[in-house]
């Protein structure tokens, strides 16, 4: 009867030990780990491909000859600097013969939401111009502008009369930069 008793018990042991150790931790923290371990694959694979394409972003941007990343630079800078573009147009309105009375920055430009300034990667902020002077130093000034290695957009003018010959200009002009 022992000899028939000893494997039922070892059955009932080992079915024990199965239900009640293994196949818990098999299918909990086994299952958990597992699922880490696909997760950190996962990731892997995405920083391995994120590296391939920061390798050839770098490689496409070292293919940029140094001139051409220089006026890509001064085009639409990575920083606003208000103070560098004020004293370009200073410059500017004093060799074109116009005289800037003031110079104000904008609260924000007009049209599109926050939501769509914070989507995108170039920014902008629009400088007030008030200045005075001939028609011609007005045209020099414009044409200047346009020939400014800085991207900037005059989006709104308006001319004050008279009878001297020297006119009131009101301007805004959107300066760009990258976020």
């Amino acid at each position: 009867m022992t000899n028939r008793l000893v494997p039922a018990a070892a059955l009932v042991i080992a079915l024990a030990i199965f239900f009640g150790y293994v196949s818990p931790t098999y299918s909990g923290s086994v299952a958990e780990i597992k699922e880490r371990v696909m997760r950190a694959t996962s990731a892997l694979d995405a920083a391995a491909r994120f590296g391939e394409k920061q390798n050839e972003l770098a490689s496409a941007r070292n293919a940029i000859l140094v001139d051409d990343l220089a006026r890509l630079e001064a085009l639409l800078p990575d920083s606003v600097d208000n103070v560098s573009v004020i004293l370009d147009l200073t410059s500017l309105a004093t060799r074109s013969g116009l005289l800037l009375s003031s110079i104000n920055v904008a609260a924000s430009p007009a049209g599109g939401g926050q939501e769509a300034a914070a989507l995108s990667r170039v920014g902008s902020i629009d400088l007030i111009l008030s200045a005075t002077g001939s028609y011609e130093s007005f045209i020099a000034f414009i044409a200047g502008v346009e020939r400014s290695a800085r991207l900037l957009d005059v989006t709104a003018f308006a001319v004050r009369g008279s009878n001297t010959g020297v006119y009131g200009y009101n301007l805004t002009v959107r300066l760009y930069w990258l976020r």
